[in-house]
Formats: C-alpha cells, structure tokens, sequence
C-alpha cells in the first residue's frame, strides 16, 4: 500500500519487490489506502454474523439474561474490536445499530409482526446503542492518549496539523474532528481535557457519564415521576380548592353566573 504511487518507489526486501495492495490486516483490523474504516467495519460485521450463526439463541436451556451476558462477550466485543480509532460515518453507524438491534430481537424473541421501539428494545435488554458504546470508547481511548508523552507517535498523530491547503468542500470526518466535537458538546477543549486526564479517577468518572447504567437511568426517570406525582398532588389539594368558583343560583336552583373570586 502506496500513499502516491507516482510518487512513490517500489519496496523490495532481499531483492523481492513487496506487493502493492489496497489494504490489509495489521493486528486484527483492516488498514485501508483512503484512511477510511468502511472494510474495517464490514469485516468486523462479517465476523459477528459468524459469532451469532449459532442454535444457542434458540435454545430453551438459558433465558434472555444469560443470552444478552453472551451477546455481550461473544458477538459486541467481536463487532466492536478496534472500534476505538474508527473513523465513523453515519451510514457505516447506521449498519451496526442494524445488526445490533436484529441481534436483540432475535434474543428477545420479537419477531414481525410484532414491534417494538429500538430505544424500549435496549431498555428491556440493558443495553446502550452501538453510538454511546463508541463515544464511550473513543474517550477511553482519548485518556490513554493525553497521558503519554509527547514524543509518543499517537500523540504526535492528535496535534499534528498537516501542511498545505485543505481541499473545497466540507472537511471530510476524521477521529479528531469527532472528538474535538464531542468535547466541545461537553464544554472541554483539548487542552482542558489533557489537564483532566490527568487524573484517571476524574476522567474514567466523564467516560462513565457518558453511558450511565440503565439502573441510573431507571432511578433518575423515577425521580422525575415522584417530582411530578409530587406537584400532581399539590395541585390538586392546596390549588385547585383556592380557585374553585362560588356560582349564583336562580331560584329553580340553576347556575345563572360566575362570580369572580380574587385569591390573595
């Protein structure tokens, strides 16, 4: 693989020239020549579609919890290897939320004509989407990275700001300007989050917020459930007895007015 093959010179080790090739695997992913992650991606779709083409999912012998622990272990982690220096787009994220939402539901036993939201589908499975699993990564990664020194080539990689002009057009995306974006949506700069790296507790307690448990999220809808039961209550039993309307009556005992009522 060349980066300008008019420019570049042919590779020979031992007077054997070196094949030119499009891409190849370096320590399980897929190094592609357009810097790109899409073959990375789609190996790795491939391969988790081998780890689920398994008779374990029907099996009556494990329920649905042990089968999303296995989910977990043997098919996530074989579809998201490496996923930490992905260059991702949304049509490359849109395929894995696919496959993972499939996965689920075969799990689930969901099958059409049934339906079910993705958002409850995740839920009933204590699982975070394939998004929030790869930002959580890519901060994970980022930490490991501000940590090192500066002579460390991926740092080297982070700062490094190739010369010349960029090329008309909206700036393709990189796993820098994802980052950079993402600490931006969380009001850090770069240089703020070199400082907060740092700190291992501090910054594996941000990579944490950023995919919180289902329990969290669970107690933290039911806060906001008690909050508005509180105020349903209050409503109903101080607010609504002060401004109830005295009405005239007729002498048939009709209602003939409203009289108006100034509650201080």
């Amino acid at each position: 693989m060349t980066v300008n093959t008019t420019l570049s010179q042919p590779i020979s080790i031992n007077h054997n020239p070196v094949e030119t090739v499009d891409d190849f695997t370096y320590l399980g992913s897929v190094i592609s020549a357009d810097n790109g992650t899409k073959e990375d991606i789609n190996t790795r779709l491939s391969k988790a579609r081998s780890a689920f083409a398994r008779s374990i999912w029907k099996s009556k012998v494990y329920n649905k919890k042990t089968k999303i622990h296995i989910y977990n272990s043997n098919v996530k982690s074989v579809l998201l290897y490496g996923s930490e220096c992905w260059r991702i787009i949304q049509s490359d994220l849109q395929k894995l939320e696919v496959f993972q939402n499939n996965c689920l539901r075969r799990i689930q036993g969901i099958f059409w004509p049934e339906k079910i939201r993705n958002e409850d589908l995740l839920r009933r499975c204590n699982c975070h989407s394939i998004a929030e699993e790869l930002k959580k990564r890519r901060f994970r990664w980022l930490g490991h990275v501000l940590r090192m020194t500066n002579e460390r080539l991926p740092k080297v990689a982070l700062r490094w700001t190739p010369p010349g002009k960029r090329k008309p057009g909206r700036p393709r995306t990189t796993w820098r300007r994802t980052v950079l974006a993402e600490l931006q949506d969380l009001g850090y700069s770069l240089g703020q989050a070199q400082h907060l790296a740092k700190d291992r507790v501090k910054w594996r307690k941000l990579v944490a917020a950023l995919c919180p448990t289902r329990d969290e999220e669970d107690s933290q809808d039911m806060d906001s459930l008690m909050r508005v039961v509180v105020v349903a209550i209050e409503w109903q039993v101080v607010y609504k007895p002060m401004l109830a309307l005295p009405t005239a009556t007729t002498k048939a005992g009709k209602p003939d007015a409203v009289v108006d009522v100034v509650v201080l």
